[in-house]
């Protein structure tokens, strides 16, 4: 941020009185910017103990497997959101179960929430966002081609809890160990 959206003179990043981090504050108006992580939110969506997966259609990670998940939106819930992202990438209606899965991402301002859910039928499709999707059986995963970390885990966690016959809420951080590999540490 280089620029007051208040005003319009230029921001510094200092740490402003009574506070104890760095924010981009406005040199003119005094405004305080502050910058918090985005939510994304999605489905684990099964059938039969096989879950729906979307070919991506856009950047970043073209052409990679994925839950249908993304930002949420203003004015509407995490829930909502979920629902909302699994239409659009999927064109796939599903039953929220419960929160599944809550997983911090620091090094790049995001929380994932992901829902387990159930398909409500199997009239899905490649959403504008997709290029292809398919219910994978565990063994069917394309595991080299998931397009995120956080979704990687999330299917390990499924996949696990399956076996276990017990699902359970999985929470922790996703944590960059700057040679680009990424390492999960578990929450409370």
């Amino acid at each position: 941020m280089r620029y007051c959206n208040q005003c319009g003179a230029e921001v510094i990043r200092k740490v402003p009185e009574g506070d104890n981090r760095l924010r981009h504050v406005c040199i003119s108006c005094e405004e305080i910017h502050y910058q918090n992580p985005k939510i994304v939110a999605g489905c684990i969506s099964e059938h039969e103990g096989k879950v729906l997966l979307c070919k991506r259609a856009i950047e970043p990670r073209y052409g990679y497997w994925t839950l249908p998940a993304g930002f949420m939106e203003l004015e509407e819930t995490s829930h909502e959101a979920a629902l909302r992202e699994t239409l659009e990438e999927a064109n796939a209606r599903v039953t929220i179960l419960e929160l599944y899965a809550v997983f911090n991402l620091p090094y790049i301002g995001q929380v994932y929430m992901m829902y387990r859910s159930q398909l409500k039928d199997l009239d899905f499709s490649a959403g504008e966002e997709s290029l292809e999707v398919k219910l994978f059986a565990e063994g069917e995963v394309p595991w080299d081609e998931i397009a995120f970390t956080t979704i990687k885990y999330t299917l390990e966690f499924f996949f696990q809890d399956q076996r276990n016959k017990q699902f359970r809420l999985h929470t922790g951080d996703i944590i960059n160990q700057g040679d680009g590999n990424y390492g999960f540490r578990p929450g409370p």
